[in-house]
């Protein structure tokens, strides 16, 4: 009894497994998969954006802000001058009183301002990186360096638009026959349904994130020469998601 048992017991494990092979190769007839894939692209910084400001006190605000447009005005002409091919946007204009550290007064009078404090910020787009050191260094004899931000021109940008798009869809590729494979199908018994390219604008947040430098000190004197800052502009990782829903025949 236990002889046949050992010759029988083999056998109906064999059998099992098959008819479970089977039966699992017969389920993906007509199955529909969906398929999430990934693609991007990296490429050097190619544009700064740079941040300058000026910042005067004074207890006269007219006197503030009169040495404040001065200085700006003369720090735009020395970028100008340095990068002809940069573009500019002034912003950031304000004027905020200056009180004194003390309690507030009986009766809850208002205390008065012992100055103003008057400034606005520049901000510069340029290409050109290899002469940026030396523009900001001479920028900086006036105005001070608020920020600074590196990434990708519009027309990198566009540029690399296709690289991204073929990325995504190669590694959409490779996933569906890693699939088929593992189903236990041909790759050709897939037939691609829907794709879905996600333009979900990722690269534009880590943008957001980049590290930026920043400072807020008094601007120089314009008599002062300053020594050439050390900038690296690094790379930008551009993505691109992509859904592909996925038939088997």
């Amino acid at each position: 009894m236990s002889r046949l048992t050992g010759i029988v017991l083999p056998c109906v494990l064999l059998m099992a497994c098959m008819a479970a092979q089977a039966q699992t190769t017969m389920q993906t007839g007509g199955a529909l998969v969906i398929v999430p894939a990934f693609g991007e692209v990296k490429h050097p910084n190619d544009e700064a954006r740079v941040t300058l400001m000026i910042e005067e006190h004074d207890k006269d605000k007219s006197a503030a802000a009169s040495r404040v447009n001065q200085k700006m005005k003369q720090g735009i002409e020395i970028v100008k001058h340095a990068d002809p091919l940069a573009t500019f946007k002034t912003r950031g204009y304000y004027t905020y009183p200056v009180y004194p550290e003390e309690p507030l007064r009986p009766n809850n009078k208002m205390r008065q301002p012992t100055g103003w404090r008057v400034g606005q910020y520049l901000e510069v787009t340029t290409t050109n990186l290899n002469d940026l050191p030396k523009t900001v260094a001479a920028a900086q004899r006036i105005l001070a360096l608020n920020g600074l931000y590196f990434g990708l021109a519009d027309a990198t940008r566009k540029k690399l638009d296709d690289k991204r798009i073929e990325a995504a869809y190669r590694n959409l590729t490779e996933r569906i026959a890693a699939i088929a494979k593992a189903m236990g199908r041909a790759g050709a018994d897939a037939v691609l349904d829907t794709l879905d390219f996600e333009g979900s604008g990722a690269y534009a947040q880590q943008d957001a994130a980049a590290p930026k430098m920043a400072m807020r000190t008094a601007a120089m004197q314009e008599s002062v020469s300053v020594e050439e800052p050390s900038f690296e502009p690094g790379e930008t990782t551009l993505q691109m998601q992509v859904v592909g829903k996925v038939k088997f025949r």
